[in-house]
């Protein structure tokens, strides 16, 4: 662990370019391709957390630009990548914009990766010809739409798009060992039910106003499951009770 503990304050920690984006390299090098579909120096932002628009405003707007240089043309494993960004940025909308580039159908199986992409007919990702991390990264960048738990809390339909007010999730899990079902309306939760697959402690949080007694850090049994019902009269309170 010491080595490990040395060798991470070794790293670069991630900075902002002169013209406003998160550094890919260490100095500010010439790109030849300023839209090229890799955006592996965003890692900070997801699956990591270093970068955060509550925690770090700076560095998610700088990762906001580089999204925006980078454009929304990839292929099938880049634009689930930036499905996944656009949800950890909080815009909904923009990531539902690249959910749709993703899965627009198309029947090319030419080998062009700088304007190719979409789903074959099988639903297949086009990478092209085919990559599985297409797949998986868009259902992952759905789940993050939905639900979010990377800083220490649960947080609902943190990237929900305006084109989904209404809908139903079921078996989203979270870190902690939490599985969590959410049924919205006008785009704010109705009912949300939570289990626990272990002893932890639940923190749940929302865009909107919460105030549950005892939610915010509620310790949940193993195989312990809660509901949480909105009640509009009350103006946006959630309701705790065990189930």
């Amino acid at each position: 662990m010491i080595k490990i503990a040395n060798a991470l304050s070794d790293l670069a920690t991630p900075q902002i370019s002169s013209d406003g984006r998160i550094m890919e390299w260490s100095e500010e090098f010439k790109e030849t391709d300023p839209r090229h579909r890799h955006v592996s120096h965003l890692y900070m932002l997801y699956p990591g957390n270093q970068i955060d628009p509550q925690t770090t405003p700076e560095l998610a707007r700088a990762a906001r630009k580089s999204l925006d240089v980078r454009t929304d043309v990839g292929t099938g494993w880049s634009l689930a990548w930036k499905i996944n960004f656009w949800a950890r940025l909080k815009d909904g909308d923009r990531a539902y914009q690249l959910l749709k580039n993703l899965l627009h159908p198309t029947e090319n199986h030419m080998l062009n990766m700088s304007d190719a992409g979409g789903t074959y007919p099988n639903m297949f990702c086009a990478h092209p010809p085919f990559q599985i991390d297409g797949n998986f990264g868009g259902t992952a960048g759905i789940a993050e739409m939905l639900l979010q738990s990377q800083n220490g809390y649960i947080e609902l339909l943190p990237a929900l798009p305006k084109v989904w007010k209404d809908g139903e999730v079921k078996g989203l899990v979270a870190r902690g060992g939490f599985v969590v079902d959410i049924k919205w309306k006008n785009s704010i939760p109705q009912k949300v039910v939570i289990k626990a697959n272990v002893k932890n402690k639940c923190i749940v949080r929302s865009a909107f106003a919460l105030k549950v007694d005892g939610l915010t850090e509620k310790s949940m049994e193993l195989g312990g499951s809660y509901v949480l019902e909105f009640n509009a009269e009350q103006g946006n309170v959630y309701e705790l009770s065990p189930i």
